[in-house]
């Protein structure tokens, strides 16, 4: 397992882990939202500007390029865009699939192969905002593709680090519980009961691209969050 690298700053419930003229990258908390929605709940974007704002006591308004996302109840690793010079080829990065993202997930322990690829076609319904993962090709679906191994074994559990080869909605999520492994307190997709604070165990654990600007190789490992079994992954 990789270490983490040295946290820039935590502030605010801020926690950003590398940040430079062209981006920064914070590790967000579990139940908060990238992106402004019909919730009203203040976004993560807007605590990233008002972090900004105060760090460079900027007077007017802060630019903020949204890069990707993670669904609400996951953790981990965030990219922003600090200019317009940088987020048109973060967004080609990442549209290319050129953007290296690992995450980790918890699952029950159970007769599990120690690594395998996954390849369904996922249908997402925006009705219920959930993907369905077919064996073979369905109207209106997305091929996805990871790649996972197991990592570590705890008392009831399996960690998993999974690789993505396609990002579609909810893949992880839906193709784990596809195979009869939902994540830990992930009730949309079956697991048995939900975790206290509405938090699924999946993380985003590391991120690897280069840089939109430096060009040079950039290396994000994102600490879990402060959990009983976060923890026992990390020891």
């Amino acid at each position: 397992m990789s270490n983490s690298q040295k946290i820039v700053s935590t502030k605010d419930n801020l926690q950003v882990l590398y940040e430079d003229n062209h981006i920064i990258v914070v590790n967000k908390r579990p139940g908060d939202i990238v992106q402004g929605d019909k919730t009203g709940d203040r976004p993560l974007s807007e605590v990233v500007k008002d972090y900004l704002k105060e760090k460079y006591n900027k007077p007017g308004n802060v630019y903020l390029g949204v890069v990707h996302r993670l669904d609400r109840p996951t953790s981990g690793i965030v990219l922003f865009s600090k200019t317009s010079k940088a987020l048109p080829r973060l967004n080609k990065l990442f549209a290319e699939k050129k953007a290296n993202k690992t995450y980790w997930a918890l699952v029950k322990k159970g007769d599990l192969p120690q690594s395998r690829s996954l390849t369904h076609w996922l249908r997402k319904n925006p009705k219920n905002n959930k993907s369905t993962a077919f064996k073979a090709e369905v109207a209106n679906s997305k091929k996805a593709i990871l790649h996972y191994k197991v990592i570590k074994a705890l008392n009831n559990f399996l960690l998993l680090e999974i690789d993505l080869e396609t990002g579609r909605h909810h893949q992880i999520r839906s193709q784990l519980a596809s195979i009869g492994f939902p994540i830990k307190g992930d009730l949309k997709y079956g697991f048995d009961r939900s975790n206290k604070d509405a938090s699924i165990h999946l993380h985003a654990r590391r991120l690897q691209f280069n840089h939109p600007v430096k060009k040079e190789s950039i290396d994000i490992v994102a600490p879990t969050p402060q959990d009983p079994l976060w923890e026992a992954c990390e020891s």
